[in-house]
């Protein structure tokens, strides 16, 4: 039976139905959807591939900055001073924190040895410096742990002793040295073995005073310059300004600075070879001398306290020693008189000043600018200081109203009040402190109420003592060269080994190649494009 109500299909509604998958493919891409590219998007894979880059990347940095087992650690150096009446060994306890040399001065950090006597003695059998050597290297590997003997620098610094001897002479003694040092386990080079001057000892000594006051490498007014009163000879070494000859002109770098130094060394103006020489003077004067005792008929000696006898001294010294202390006392009569001492030593330093052929001369022929700057006076200006009880910034006329109360004290008396001391010593003390205030005042112009100058063996625990300078200086430069290229705001402490630089390096390219290819690279886009009714990838702009 046919049913009346039966629904009949609409012709428009047929067409309807069948564009109605057509309009499934055209409408907004749904979130699963993925186009053909995708896999290249994957995050997953960005992921990785940043952090195998930035893994590398730190684990470069660690090998670089803190995989250096040296780092930090302790290291020793070794310098020895040839002196002329003995030769000494000094070890030094260090470390490179950040770059910087960081010296360790406590009891073990800071040691030395002496033996007897000076290189120079060895000029007619050399090979006897070499045993002197093996002795002092003894002492170093006692002191130097085993596992640091290939590391540790040594340098032989021989002084004025050496210096006087023939040059054949010399280079017998200094390699019978060499051959020791380099069979002592120790690092050494034939060219670590050497004469240094006496500039050098005054640059030396002005590093390790301007190390210790915290001034080396800071700007070159704020150093401190450094005038030394040896046995022998004097330095002075100070910053200046002043055009100088080449001779008396030292250069040093330090940190972001360059010094420009005067440095030159006083041969025969040491306190005890002057006091000798100003003697020799006052008996070839004879009967010219102005200082003439008409009384007894011999020249006055004002440089010695009245009644000095050196009876008790004669039965300690040696036939030679006594034939020269005879001909003084043959020859001069002792009457203590600090103002006549302060004139005969500035008459003895002022000897040949009419031969200078430069614009300045404060002492002999010597060229020497204008003291700049502040100064410390070491040595033999600090012992004549602590003696009289001075302090460390006295100034020049407390010295003079010292050397007068002194020089004018009858010598037994002198003897009593200072009965701890070798006579020998307490002798000089007259002549050294009128020689001090003709030096530094009547020679080298500094006022008597000056407050520049400092008298010091040592600051801030640290000794002045110019082989430490030297050993200062050497590690320095050493670190310069060695890490000059790895900067990075300060020098960094530490040793590179060709593998790390190559390393380095070959990341650095592998990074840069994967910059550039990605810079490259063009940007695409896939999309559908409705009128060709597929997919299609077109380019777009790097930035849009």
């Amino acid at each position: 039976m046919r049913r009346t109500n039966a629904r009949k299909v609409n012709p428009s509604l047929a067409e309807n139905e069948d564009m109605d998958p057509v309009k499934l493919q055209f409408r907004s891409t749904r979130p699963g959807f993925r186009s053909p590219n995708s896999r290249h998007s994957n995050p997953r894979s960005k992921f990785c591939l940043y952090t195998s880059f930035t893994a590398v990347i730190v684990l470069f940095c660690y090998i670089l900055f803190a995989g250096n087992k040296n780092h930090g650690s302790k290291r020793y150096g070794v310098v020895i001073d040839g002196g002329s009446t003995g030769t000494r060994i000094h070890v030094f306890k260090y470390e490179v924190r950040n770059g910087n040399l960081v010296l360790d001065f406590s009891e073990k950090g800071l040691v030395s040895m002496r033996v007897n006597p000076g290189l120079s003695a060895y000029a007619q059998n050399p090979e006897m410096a070499g045993a002197a050597m093996a002795e002092l290297m003894d002492f170093a590997k006692r002191t130097v742990p085993r596992e640091h003997w290939a590391e540790t620098k040594v340098r032989l610094m021989a002084t004025a002793g050496m210096r006087l001897l023939k040059n054949e002479d010399q280079e017998r003694i200094l390699n019978a040295c060499r051959g020791m040092l380099r069979n002592s386990g120790f690092m050494f080079r034939d060219d670590w073995a050497s004469i240094i001057s006496g500039s050098d000892e005054g640059l030396y000594a002005w590093v390790v005073a301007n190390y210790a006051l915290g001034t080396l490498g800071a700007e070159p007014a704020q150093t401190t310059g450094i005038i030394e009163l040896g046995g022998a000879s004097a330095q002075v070494t100070f910053v200046s300004n002043e055009a100088m000859p080449a001779e008396f002109s030292r250069k040093v770098k330090f940190g972001n600075f360059t010094y420009y130094l005067y440095s030159h060394s006083l041969l025969n103006f040491g306190q005890n070879v002057a006091f000798e020489l100003l003697k020799d003077s006052l008996i070839s004067e004879g009967q010219d001398s102005v200082t003439e005792s008409f009384n007894k008929g011999k020249p006055i000696d004002p440089c010695t306290p009245r009644g000095y006898s050196s009876n008790k001294e004669a039965l300690k010294l040696s036939p030679s020693s006594l034939t020269e202390k005879n001909k003084y006392l043959s020859t001069l009569l002792p009457n203590g008189n600090f103002s006549e001492c302060r004139s005969a030593s500035l008459k003895l330093l002022q000897k040949d000043q009419d031969k200078c052929s430069y614009q300045t001369c404060y002492i002999g022929s010597t060229f020497m600018p204008k003291l700049q700057g502040k100064f410390l006076a070491t040595e033999n200006f600090f012992h004549t200081s602590k003696f009289f009880g001075l302090g460390q910034r006295a100034l020049l006329s407390d010295l003079v109203v010292a050397g007068q109360q002194f020089c004018g004290e009858d010598w037994s008396k002198l003897t009593q009040k200072y009965n701890f001391l070798d006579e020998e010593d307490l002798l000089r003390y007259c002549f050294s402190s009128a020689y001090i205030v003709a030096l530094l005042h009547d020679s080298l112009g500094i006022s008597l109420n000056d407050q520049r100058i400092g008298y010091a063996n040592e600051v801030h625990n640290v000794p002045l003592d110019w082989a430490l300078g030297a050993f200062i200086l050497e590690s320095a430069a050493d670190l310069e060269a060695k890490h000059s290229d790895w900067r990075m705001g300060t020098i960094i402490g530490g040793k590179y080994s060709p593998w790390q630089i190559l390393f380095g390096i070959f990341l650095v390219l592998i990074f840069a190649s994967w910059f550039v290819s990605k810079w490259r690279k063009p940007q695409v886009k896939t999309i559908y494009d409705l009128e060709k009714g597929k997919y299609i990838v077109t380019r777009i702009g790097r930035y849009s």
